[in-house]
C-alpha cells in the first residue's frame, strides 16, 4: 500500500510540474507500469537525436521506493548508453538508487542521458568506441536510426 500511495503522489507531482519534452501515461489498470515518451533534444539543435520520438516503459517494483524502477526503451536508438534490449545505463537506476529519489528526477536523468550521449561508462562499448574514434560516423548513424526508428 505504501508503494501505491507514493506512486500516486509522484504522478500528481509530474502532472502539476510537467517535464518539457517528456510524457508519462500510467497504465489505467496498473499504476506500477508507465508508458513514457521523450521528444529528444528539445533545446539542443545539434543533437543527432533531434526530433526523434523515443518510447520507453518504466516499471515500478512492488517494493518501490525501496527498489529502483526498471526502464526499457521500445524505440531502437543508436546510443552508447542504451543497449540492444533497450536497457539504459544510468547509475540512479542501479547502485545509486535511494528511496528519496523522485520519479521526476529519474525521468529527467533518462531524458538527459538520451540527449547527451557519452562514451564514458557505456552499455554499448562498440558504439562508444566509434563515438571516440570517428564522431562523424557515429553522428551519421545515430541520425539514420532516428529517421528509421524514431520518426513520428
Amino acid at each position: 500500500m505504501t508503494a501505491l500511495r507514493r506512486i500516486q503522489k509522484e504522478l500528481r507531482d509530474i502532472n502539476h510540474n510537467p517535464i518539457n519534452g517528456l510524457t508519462v501515461e500510467p497504465d489505467e489498470g496498473n499504476l506500477f507500469e508507465w508508458k513514457c515518451t521523450i521528444k529528444a533534444a528539445v533545446r539542443m539543435p545539434d543533437s543527432p537525436y533531434k526530433d526523434g520520438i523515443f518510447r520507453f516503459n518504466l516499471t515500478l517494483p512492488d517494493n518501490f521506493p525501496f527498489k529502483a524502477p526498471s526502464v526499457t526503451f521500445s524505440t531502437k536508438i543508436y546510443h552508447p548508453g542504451i543497449n540492444e534490449e533497450g536497457h539504459i545505463c544510468v547509475p540512479v537506476l542501479r547502485d545509486q538508487w535511494k528511496p528519496t529519489i523522485t520519479l521526476s528526477s529519474v525521468l529527467i536523468t533518462i531524458q538527459d542521458k538520451v540527449n547527451n550521449p557519452s562514451p564514458d561508462d557505456p552499455f554499448e562499448p562498440d558504439i562508444a568506441a566509434l563515438m571516440k574514434s570517428d564522431k562523424s560516423k557515429f553522428l551519421s548513424t545515430a541520425r539514420d536510426w532516428v529517421k528509421k526508428y524514431a520518426s513520428q
